[in-house]
C-alpha cells in the first residue's frame, strides 16, 4: 500500500437502506480508496429517516439498519471508522461519537457524495474538496432544467460532478445539462467477486430487482420518463416460449399479481427480501447464476444515458456474463462476448444462443471486462485524477 493520501469520507445510503447491494456498492468504493492509500471513513449524517426493511417502514430508529451493515464494515477492516448521525430531533449518533465526528469534518481531505443523498451543511463545507458521485442519471438532470432550488444547491455545494451515465453531454443523449458532468462507473473490488468454482455450471439465469416503484417518474418537454422495471419486464415475458432452455429467475418484491404474471409465462420468482438482507447469500445467489437478464430503467434507456448497473458489473467480476438493456453504455464498454446489451427481444434471443455456444468462453469474457473496466483502482484513480487529486 502506497503512504497515506489523506483523510476520504464516502457519504450516501448505506444505513438508510441497508441492503446487500448496496452494502457493497459502498464498500467497493472504501476499499478501493483504502488501496490507494486514502484514509477512509464512512459517514452518513442526514436528516431524512431510514428505511427499515424488516418492517417495511420509514424509521427514525437506526438501530435495527446499523446492526445490518456495521458486521460487513468491521469484516472489512472500518471497525471504528464509520459514524451514522441522524440530525433530526431523537437521531442516534452511532459508531464514532459526535465529537470524533467533527473532527474528521476538520481533518478530512475529500467528502465523496454517493449517489447524492448527503445534504450538505457548514460542517461539510469545511472539507475543502467535495465530489458528487451520480448513480441514477437522468432524474436530477431533468429535476435541475424544471427548476429544482434545492437540488441545484445541492450540486453547487460541490466542487466536481461525476456520474454513471457515461454518455451525458453526447450528441445522442438527450438529457438537459446546466454543468459539466463527468463520466465514471461503478468501482469494484475484484476479490469480493472470485468466480465460484463448481462441478456442473449453473443453468439458471437471475437478478435482483424491484418489481414497481412509484414517485419517481419525471416529465421532460412534454414527456414522461418512468423509473419503474415492470414496465420493462413486460416486453420480454415471452423469452421462455421462444428459448424452452433458458431458465430465468427474478429475486423481486413483486406482488402478488406481478409474481403471477411472471410465473405464468415460465419465470421463476425468489424472496428479494431473503437475498437482500445477508451479504453472504446475496453474493452467492449472484456467483451462482449461470449469467444475468436485466432490463433498465425507462428513464437511462430512453434519453441514451450511457448507465451501467453496479449489480451487472459484479455480475461481471463473478465470471458470469451479462445481457442487459442497452443505454448507450455500448460506447464505452465491449459488448458482444461476455456482456450483451439488447434493444428489443430478437437481440436477447441472440445473446442467449451465443453464451449458451460457449459458456467458458463467455464467462471469461465477463471476468476480464471487469478487470479492465470495472477495477476499484482503476476506476477510482480516474476518478480522483480528473478531479484533481
Amino acid at each position: 500500500m502506497t503512504a497515506p493520501r489523506g483523510k476520504a469520507i464516502v457519504s450516501g445510503i448505506l444505513f438508510w437502506y441497508p441492503l446487500a447491494g448496496v452494502t457493497y456498492q459502498f464498500l467497493h468504493y472504501m476499499l478501493g480508496l483504502r488501496r490507494l492509500g486514502w484514509d477512509v471513513y464512512y459517514v452518513e449524517d442526514s436528516a431524512r429517516w431510514l428505511y427499515d426493511p424488516k418492517t417495511r417502514a420509514i424509521t427514525g430508529d437506526a438501530t435495527s439498519n446499523v446492526g445490518l451493515v456495521a458486521p460487513a464494515l468491521a469484516a472489512h477492516g472500518f471497525e471504528g471508522k464509520w459514524a451514522f448521525r441522524g440530525a433530526y430531533e431523537g437521531g442516534q449518533c452511532l459508531g464514532m461519537s459526535e465529537s470524533e465526528l467533527r473532527a474528521l469534518y476538520r481533518e478530512a481531505d475529500v467528502l465523496l457524495n454517493v449517489t447524492g443523498a448527503q445534504e450538505l451543511r457548514d460542517e461539510h463545507m469545511q472539507i475543502p474538496r467535495r465530489i458528487y458521485v451520480e448513480s441514477d442519471p437522468f432524474g436530477t438532470q431533468v429535476k435541475v432544467a424544471n427548476g429544482d432550488a434545492v437540488l441545484r444547491a445541492l450540486l453547487d455545494a460541490h466542487d466536481t460532478w461525476f456520474s454513471f451515465g457515461e454518455n451525458l453531454g453526447q450528441s445522442d443523449c438527450s438529457a438537459p445539462l446546466d454543468r459539466t458532468w463527468l463520466p465514471t462507473r461503478q468501482p469494484i473490488a475484484l476479490e469480493l467477486w472470485k468466480p465460484k468454482q463448481v462441478a456442473e455450471p449453473a443453468t439458471t439465469y437471475r437478478t435482483v430487482t424491484t418489481w414497481h416503484n412509484d414517485g419517481k417518474a419525471v416529465s421532460y418537454q412534454g414527456e414522461t420518463y418512468h423509473w419503474t422495471k415492470d414496465r420493462e419486464f413486460v416486453h420480454y415475458l415471452e423469452l421462455p416460449t421462444h428459448r424452452p432452455a433458458f431458465e430465468c429467475e427474478l429475486a423481486t418484491d413483486a406482488d402478488a399479481a406481478g409474481r403471477a404474471l411472471l410465473e405464468k409465462h415460465g419465470f421463476r420468482v425468489f424472496d428479494a427480501l431473503q437475498v437482500s438482507t445477508d451479504i453472504d447469500l446475496y453474493r452467492d445467489y449472484i456467483r451462482g447464476a449461470r449469467g444475468e437478464f436485466t432490463v433498465a430503467r425507462d428513464q437511462y434507456v430512453r434519453p441514451n444515458t450511457g448507465w451501467f448497473s453496479d449489480r451487472s458489473a459484479s455480475y461481471l467480476a463473478a465470471g458470469r456474463p451479462v445481457i442487459t438493456q442497452e443505454t448507450g453504455f455500448s460506447k464505452t464498454l465491449p459488448t458482444g462476448h461476455g456482456l450483451f446489451g439488447f434493444r428489443d427481444e430478437g437481440d436477447v434471443l441472440a445473446a442467449i444462443d451465443a453464451i449458451e455456444s460457449d459458456y467458458a468462453g463467455q464467462c471469461s469474457a465477463a471476468l476480464e471486462i471487469a478487470r479492465e473496466f470495472f477495477s476499484a483502482d482503476r476506476v477510482i484513480a480516474s476518478m480522483l485524477k480528473r478531479a484533481g487529486l
